[in-house]
């Protein structure tokens, strides 16, 4: 995880300190002398190293700094403001894509190669291709403009929720369900499910606790990249539905030349990212025990 993070911080520190322009010179109108002690206000005329040290002591203390556009705020408040609304929005999508992938999944692998699987998998297949920059406005569209039925933006009313989420989780719904059925059609003929058969427990009974309990290994390793990319994915989505989260602040940080309002928010994205990974690896060897034997 530290390698991992100091990485991140470093390569970002560096991309925005070497970009074109800077916090302040957009400002219009603004004497030379005035900008000249900003930039000194904010260390910004110090040496890049001095500054690149100085940035990771206050941020192993747990201070990422004052934001350069939003006076009187710093980037820990504007987190704190901003994380719950991306973390309800993560949640939802991550819930949704597990429950609606597993289940279209397992769906298809009772009846393989029927038209009921070939219907799923081609629906799938739809929601891998298509990303979230294109699905988002087609669901506006649609679901707001056409028929009606929510709202094309905002974040006030449950039913605001439903259009971004199937936004954010729909291509991992189709990832999850193409695992979820090519797993499960390798567990099922095994002699173990054979077994459990033969001794005349339900078929209900035989897929909860021998089938899924083994073929969800492979699902559960892609939970850390799929939890990466929702996190991630939110930028559009949050863009595309005006949502006040993170990723909206991210985007408008990044055209704005907000140096430590980026480097909060990639530290803070980048600590979340190895996190679930970790937790990702913990919960697969409890899921498998040959992982834990191998550990």
């Amino acid at each position: 995880m530290i390698p991992v993070l100091w990485a991140a911080i470093t390569i970002t520190f560096l991309l925005i300190r070497y970009a074109p322009g800077g916090p302040f010179t957009e400002e219009k109108n603004f004497p030379e002398e005035s900008l000249q002690r900003l930039n000194e206000h904010y260390g910004l005329t110090d040496p890049l190293w001095v500054q690149y040290w100085r940035y990771l002591g206050n941020m192993l203390r747990g201070n990422l700094g004052p934001s350069f556009k939003y006076p009187n705020r710093t980037v820990n408040q504007i987190i704190a403001e901003t994380f719950p609304v991306s973390l309800e929005l993560g949640t939802q999508a991550f819930l949704f894509a597990c429950i609606s992938g597993i289940v279209a999944g397992l769906l298809a692998s009772l009846r393989p190669n029927s038209l009921w699987d070939h219907t799923c998998m081609a629906v799938a297949m739809t929601g891998i291709c298509v990303p979230s920059f294109v699905l988002g406005p087609i669901l506006v569209l649609i679901f707001a403009l056409g028929l009606g039925w929510f709202n094309a933006a905002g974040w006030q009313s449950p039913a605001d929720r439903i259009l971004p989420v199937v936004t954010l989780g729909a291509p991992y719904a189709a990832y999850i369900a193409r695992l979820t059925r090519g797993s499960l059609l390798e567990v099922l003929p095994r002699e173990y499910v054979r077994t459990a058969r033969a001794k005349g427990l339900s078929e209900t009974h035989v897929l909860l606790r021998h089938v899924l309990p083994n073929a969800l290994a492979p699902v559960v390793s892609f939970f850390g990249p799929a939890v990466a990319g929702l996190l991630t994915g939110s930028f559009v989505v949050e863009t595309v539905f005006h949502i006040p989260g993170m990723g909206r602040v991210f985007v408008a940080a990044a055209f704005n030349r907000d140096y430590s309002l980026i480097l909060g928010l990639v530290v803070f994205y980048a600590f979340l990212v190895v996190l679930f990974n970790t937790l990702v690896d913990l919960l697969l060897a409890w899921l498998d025990p040959r992982v834990r034997m191998e550990v």
